[in-house]
Formats: C-alpha cells, sequence, structure tokens
C-alpha cells in the first residue's frame, strides 16, 4: 500500500512518461536505484539519453532551481554513470533534465527543463 505522498510521487513520474512519450522519447526504465542513488525516469530519443528526476507537488513551488540540492543532483550524475557503465550507449548524448510536476484539484501542470545541470 502505498501513501498519499508516494501515490501523487507515483502519478507524477505517470504524467511525465506520458509527456515524453508524446515527445517522441522511449522511456528505457523508471526507477532505477543503485545504493547511492536513484533515478526517476531513464528515456532516449535519436542520440539523446535523458537522466530525468521527478519533483510533483500539490501547491506551487517558490523557486524550482533549488530543489534539486548540488548533492541530489552528484547522486543522480552516480547513477547514471552506473547505468551508462552498465549498457552500450557509446555513441549517445546524455543530459539531466528536470521535471516539475503541480497537482492542484484535478490541474495539472508539468513544467520540463532540458539540461537543469551538468557533471
Amino acid at each position: 500500500m502505498h501513501t498519499k505522498r508516494k501515490s501523487i510521487g507515483i502519478d507524477g513520474e505517470n504524467e511525465v512518461a506520458s509527456y515524453l512519450a508524446k515527445q517522441g522519447f522511449t522511456i528505457l526504465t523508471r526507477n532505477y536505484t543503485k545504493l547511492y542513488g536513484e533515478i526517476d525516469i531513464i528515456a532516449s530519443k535519436a542520440d539523446v539519453i535523458a537522466f530525468i528526476e521527478v519533483k510533483t507537488r500539490t501547491y506551487h513551488y517558490l523557486n524550482p532551481a533549488e530543489i534539486i540540492t548540488p548533492s541530489k543532483q552528484k547522486k543522480i550524475i552516480m547513477t547514471a554513470h552506473s547505468f551508462i557503465a552498465s549498457h552500450d550507449y557509446h555513441d549517445k548524448v546524455y543530459r539531466f533534465d528536470v521535471a516539475f510536476v503541480t497537482v492542484v484539484d484535478e490541474n495539472i501542470s508539468i513544467e520540463y527543463i532540458d539540461n537543469a545541470f551538468t557533471q
């Protein structure tokens, strides 16, 4: 059984996965987890592999850029390196994206930021 908070997070990830599919991305995996971190969604399109952090809230952020802290970025980057090392994607370009999902009543909005941070 999921808590309400966990359920909201899963719903947000589902919305972003659907959004990415509409943008022509293929979802490679979701909730890729290693000892040192997790990546919510890993997707590909043409020569790009995107590592996507999804943040879902039921209220508007004051400053979304502050939500993904440097330590969180480091964990995502380390996890991405593990994914890259275990797959044969040598001809790909990698980027780190962030999707902010806001759910207020029945309204869902996605703010998607390509290349939100770099390694």
